[in-house]
């Protein structure tokens, strides 16, 4: 039995040993890389006949540099605006999926050389095609983009000089709809997504040949990661000059004049002075670079004006919540059976979907037979949806006010509403003060939904401030005391009325 025990403790270390030694050649022999699939072709997009499997050219790109390195590539999902901070902590080892070069990725990271040149183009109604072929034509107009893009970057400049509304998306699918809704004047941004959405929606036009700006695409690798950086730029230089590119983006069709002259400059050394991501016009502008000290106080009052957008609409939203909600408790409790159901029919479908397939419904859904201003639709969504919990919470309130004191008090002669609003609405008042504070700071911090119908507030300008600094450490630290400065005094000051409130009940 001894003997026995000694050959089943060595099956067990020679069976437990062999599989680490396995995967630690796995993972040198795999270049995992990040990038978005939701961003769809000619980026990253599922396999239609794998969906398990990606495509694009940035794929491509992606196999063309794991080859190089010996290695196979391995694709990891993650959200576009996250792929700097995600390589930073060391999720993969590279990230791309059109990821823009920016003097502040590039000071935050290591990043390849550019290996693919686009255009900032603007893209209008068919009907506009002759009336809008610039900014400056798209004075005080609405032009929509992604956030935290060059393309926003140029659209902040603009609002300064020409009075344009910059209206930020979270995906590029939107915009172009919102332009032909006439929800916008125009939107700008890569001349590679304008074609894609050329091909979707109807009744667009965009000006090609007229760029606003010019940008190119890198890889970016994690800041110490400058060894594995520099073989990636070799690489990408042995594939522009055999061809491997050119076929590449040839078969995505997105091989255009610029290319050739592009990858002349990156091959003759001149790339870094050419690849600033920035356009022609504020690369002119040149200078030193920004601090995170003026970076801060470049974005701080964009953060204060988003905190007070932020406020405004949750007071809006949840006084909406308030007067909705007393009322379907209110029909809940003393209505006929017909308008209890519905009343609870209404609650149970508003808290069993998600608040944000309800802003969508509302923003984008009912387009078609009215077309609510993002603003409306975001106060609405909100509320409606807020309405349905505060209803329980003063329905319960009113039901838990003890029935022998309702007797008496109609006993006494009193009406039934003199009942309510004597006897049973203070009680129930202050039974449902303490969970309506908590409503209110779960609305507050819910507000950072309405993002996703174009309104930018506190979390989403955080984002964006973010996405051009390269890291989330000191926005997310000034967001998150804004965050406080606003929800504490309203939670003392619920606290307050509620102790008032049970000394003059008492």
């Amino acid at each position: 039995m001894r003997a026995v025990r000694v050959v089943l403790i060595v099956i067990v270390l020679a069976f437990s040993a062999r599989p680490t030694t396995v995967a630690l050649n796995a993972e040198e022999a795999v270049l995992r890389w990040g990038g978005d699939a939701e961003g769809g072709a000619p980026y990253v997009e599922a396999d239609p006949n794998d969906p398990a499997k990606v495509e694009g050219f940035d794929v491509e790109v992606a196999g063309a540099m794991a080859k190089g390195l010996g290695r196979t590539p391995q694709f990891v999902q993650v959200a576009w605006a996250s792929i700097d901070q995600s390589v930073a902590r060391g999720d993969f080892d590279v990230g791309m999926s059109g990821v823009e070069d920016t003097p502040a990725r590039r000071a935050a990271l290591a990043a390849t050389i550019p290996y693919y040149e686009f255009t900032e183009t603007i893209t209008v109604r068919q009907a506009d095609r002759d009336r809008f072929k610039s900014l400056e034509d798209l004075r005080g107009r609405r032009v929509g983009t992604l956030g935290g893009t060059t393309a926003y970057d140029l659209l902040l400049a603009a609002q300064k000089t020409l009075g344009i509304t910059p209206v930020s998306y979270d995906d590029d699918v939107h915009p172009y709809e919102d332009v032909v809704s006439g929800r916008l004047d125009a939107v700008l941004l890569d001349n590679i997504i304008a074609a894609r959405a050329m091909r979707r929606t109807g009744g667009l036009y965009t000006h090609y040949d007229r760029p606003v700006a010019t940008g190119h695409y890198i890889a970016v690798l994690a800041p110490g990661n400058t060894a594995l950086r520099d073989r990636i730029d070799e690489i990408l230089k042995a594939r522009m000059r055999d061809g491997t590119l050119e076929r590449i983006y040839r078969k995505w069709d997105i091989w255009d004049e610029y290319q050739p002259k592009f990858f002349a400059r990156v091959l003759g050394g001149a790339a870094a002075a050419s690849a600033a991501g920035l356009s022609r016009e504020t690369a002119a502008e040149g200078g030193r670079r920004s601090t995170k000290a003026e970076l801060v106080l470049k974005y701080l009052p964009s953060l204060i004006r988003a905190a007070g957008i932020t406020v405004v609409m949750s007071c809006l939203a949840m006084a909406l919540a308030i007067a909705i909600g007393m009322t379907v408790a209110t029909g809940r409790v003393y209505g006929g059976m017909i308008t209890r159901t519905l009343l609870t029919g209404y609650v149970e479908v508003i808290r069993g979907t998600p608040v944000l397939l309800q802003l969508f419904v509302l923003y984008y859904g009912l387009s078609a037979v009215i077309r609510l201003p993002a603003f409306v639709a975001a106060l609405i969504g909100l509320g409606l949806n807020y309405a349905a919990y505060e209803s329980e919470i003063y329905r319960g309130a009113m039901e838990a006010v003890p029935r022998g004191q309702l007797e008496a008090a109609r006993t006494l002669g009193l009406t039934e509403f003199q009942v309510f609003r004597y006897v049973r609405g203070p009680q129930a008042f202050r039974l449902a003060l303490a969970p309506m504070t908590n409503d209110f700071v779960a609305l507050l911090k819910d507000s950072s939904l309405v993002s996703v119908i174009t309104v930018v507030e506190l979390t989403k300008q955080t984002s964006i401030f973010a996405a051009n600094i390269g890291s989330w450490v000191i926005p997310g630290a000034l967001c998150a005391a804004l965050y406080l400065i606003l929800s504490l005094p309203l939670a003392r000051l619920a606290r307050r009325l509620e102790e008032q409130w049970k000394a003059a009940t008492e």
